[in-house]
């Protein structure tokens, strides 16, 4: 029998299974998000890449920009701490005008 880590999470999780895209300065790679707390998600990208640093994280089917830092990345998956999130549908404030761009090429 094996033993499971325990959580460390504050908040409980909840699955999200939601199409994403992950914006930061030169960079816009696709991805899926996994699940999702108040406090944070974890997202899954198609290929191995070390995340670091504050990232944008596009939720499609929401049309909301998750300001986030990158508390861990691992092989194709990386854990996010969230900062605040707003909605792309309509005005937005200037540091999330590369967001919006993607959400509009993205199909939203």
């Amino acid at each position: 029998m094996t033993h499971q880590p325990p959580d460390r999470r504050f908040e409980p999780r909840r699955p999200a299974n939601s199409r994403g895209v992950i914006v930061a300065a030169g960079l816009e790679l696709p991805c899926l998000i996994v699940d999702q707390s108040s406090a944070g998600l974890r997202v899954r990208l198609d290929r191995s890449f070390a995340l670091t640093g504050s990232v944008i994280v596009i939720d499609l089917a929401r049309g909301v920009a998750i300001e986030c830092l990158v508390a861990w990345s691992k092989g194709l998956e990386a854990g996010m701490k969230q900062s605040g999130q707003t909605s792309l549908r309509g005005l937005v404030p200037s540091r999330l005008a590369a967001a919006r761009d993607a959400f509009r090429r993205a199909g939203g």
